[in-house]
């Protein structure tokens, strides 16, 4: 950090101190002076590993701590993280580089109190997302959160609470926010070009993760079953619940509406300059997929009404040919064409010759692959320099609430009407009963 920069925060800091203005100042936690950047991991099975080694890279950071409940996972990731920071230092041609030293914890509360720790990733499956994001803001950490920000409509909200009572950074893990492909798709529906666009669908179809369906097993050896469980229902242990498989279960995430449909229904959402519906409607089951393996449906459409467009959001597991021959993407279809975005680039696909106004096509234009490297970057600058993150608690927040949104009109079987002032549905209590989670003690909901 340059000198004006400290200059100007150890002024502010003189100023605001004591007042409590600092939990509505969003960024002013990223004032810090610190050249470097200790990050703790808690759950490092999946996107908590894949995250942490996006930030090893970053000559700024130093992995400090990983927690998991699951030791051996936790045992064999510090091996895989030793192994990483050696090819990350002879890649900047540092031999004979020291080992880190890593603190293992199993419990994520004794990472929090680390002093040590100045940044927390937080890559836990989605209904752990809520209390270690909360007790890190506490603690007066910064936090990188996974996505779905979280598990209900109603721990969104207390997050939100949390980021404007604490003031820290918060990251959520939509890298697509960082990538210049899907900004660059963004600006050209923001230029009006497409002309008068009405519906936009979303989709994801994906094969590679159709999963098995096992019976009831022991608890693994060294896995503390009972806080993987933590806030959600007691339940025997069961191999097609555990880990990676978590997502398809509602106890603890929301299927492929939630894993993937976060990432494309944000920038639906973003495309459009909207936020919440006025009405959702979903359809769907579980058709191809055996119900022991998997309680969220593999098959599912819902349709969210909005005040000028419609939006659609459909899934299928098993199946990887989608709309326009792509596995995921989003398709803005207006009156002189239609963009389609997906990870690999856009394009833009002109309507039939002779309407007013056409335009021409745009052949695709490839991502250039940085959109997670480049989000992290993204939340270490905002802990340095201040500043609101691409992926903030409100993006997070919006995106999630309307995912869920759209898995309780499946849930309920019903057409929802939302009121967007009181965050709740109109004359629907089965759907208001599921905005809430209910914790399992000795958890409970954090007071905000």
């Amino acid at each position: 950090m340059d000198h004006s920069r400290r200059k100007f925060c150890k002024n502010t800091a003189s100023l605001i101190a004591g007042t409590g203005l600092v939990a509505s100042m969003p960024g002013w936690a990223g004032c810090s002076s610190k050249e470097r950047i200790r990050v703790g991991v808690i759950g490092v099975k999946g996107m908590g590993f894949s995250n942490l080694s996006r930030f090893i890279e970053q000559p700024d950071v130093d992995i400090v701590a990983l927690c998991d409940v699951d030791q051996n996972v936790l045992e064999q990731r510090a091996k895989d993280t030793q192994t990483l920071y050696k090819k990350v230092q002879e890649k900047r041609g540092v031999t004979n580089a020291p080992e880190l030293k890593l603190r293992l914890y199993k419990d994520f509360r004794r990472l929090i109190e680390d002093k040590e720790v100045d940044a927390v990733i937080v890559g836990t499956p989605d209904h752990w997302h809520l209390l270690p994001t909360v007790y890190a803001c506490e603690a007066g950490k910064d936090v990188y959160v996974e996505k779905p920000m979280a598990n209900t409509i109603g721990e969104c909200l207390l997050m939100e609470k949390a980021a404007q009572r604490y003031g820290r950074v918060i990251q959520v893990g939509q890298w697509q926010r960082s990538g210049s492909h899907w900004l660059d798709a963004i600006n050209y529906v923001h230029s009006g070009q497409l002309g008068r666009i009405r519906t936009v669908k979303a989709w994801a179809y994906l094969s590679w993760c159709k999963p098995q369906a096992h019976a009831n097993a022991q608890v693994p050896a060294g896995v503390d079953y009972d806080f993987w469980l933590g806030p959600a229902a007691k339940r025997p242990f069961n191999p097609s619940r555990f880990h990676f498989h978590f997502r398809w279960w509602w106890d603890y995430a929301g299927g492929l509406m939630t894993d993937w449909g976060v990432h494309l229904l944000d920038f639906a959402l973003y495309g459009m300059k909207a936020k919440t519906p006025k009405s959702i409607m979903a359809m769907g089951g579980n058709y191809s997929i055996d119900k022991a393996a998997m309680e969220t449906p593999d098959t599912q459409t819902t349709i969210y009404e909005f005040d000028d467009f419609m939006l659609q959001w459909e899934h299928a597991i098993g199946i990887d040919m989608g709309p326009y021959k792509r596995g995921h993407g989003v398709a803005f279809i207006g009156d002189m064409g239609t963009l389609v975005v997906d990870r690999g680039g856009w394009e833009v696909i002109q309507e039939k010759a002779g309407k007013k106004a056409e335009i021409d096509p745009v052949p695709r234009i490839s991502g250039d692959g940085r959109d997670h490297p480049n989000h992290v970057r993204n939340f270490l600058d905002c802990i340095k320099h201040g500043g609101t993150p691409n992926a903030s608690v409100e993006v997070g927040k919006d995106v999630a609430m309307v995912a869920h949104m759209g898995n309780i009109a499946y849930r309920t079987q019903s057409k929802l009407l939302w009121d967007s002032k009181q965050n709740r549905f109109i004359e629907n209590e089965a759907a208001n009963q599921l905005i809430m989670p209910t914790y399992r003690a000795p958890w409970t909901l954090p007071n905000l």
